[in-house]
């Protein structure tokens, strides 16, 4: 059960990756193709909030909850669990590179930038209430 539970964790944090990592890419394509859901301002809250907070652990020396939970419940399962973070082991996973803390960090606050450009650029609207 505990090997399933950290799985459902690792299907949760991957998740939350590609919201954050695939948002930004949906926001400039919906803003080219003239989808309005991309200016939705709950949307657009919700993405700036998931990559503030993934730069605001970088910036605390923080390990994600979802990877500290995943470990544990990997070592409850007598699995190995991760060395460094979970970008970390992912990215050396598929990309075959070892990058510093520090690099992931400056990753962190590009894509940060990047995301606060969009605010710029595609603003969101404030749907007014009609009543």
């Amino acid at each position: 059960m505990d090997s399933l539970l950290a799985d459902l964790i690792l299907l949760i944090h991957f998740s939350y990756v590609l919201f954050v990592v695939l948002g930004l890419v949906v926001i400039w394509l919906g803003f080219f193709l003239r989808w309005a859901f991309v200016r939705n301002l709950w949307f657009r809250l919700a993405h700036l909030l998931a990559i503030g907070y993934v730069v605001a652990e970088s910036f605390g020396g923080v390990i994600c909850p979802l990877t500290v939970w995943e470990n544990e419940l990997r070592i409850k399962a007598g699995n190995g669990v991760y060395q460094g973070t979970f970008m970390e082991h992912w990215v050396h996973q598929i990309m075959y590179y070892d990058g510093s803390p520090e690099t992931f960090s400056a990753i962190y606050v590009l894509f940060l930038l990047a995301v606060l450009l969009s605010l710029w650029c595609v603003p969101p609207h404030w749907r007014k209430w009609r009543g």
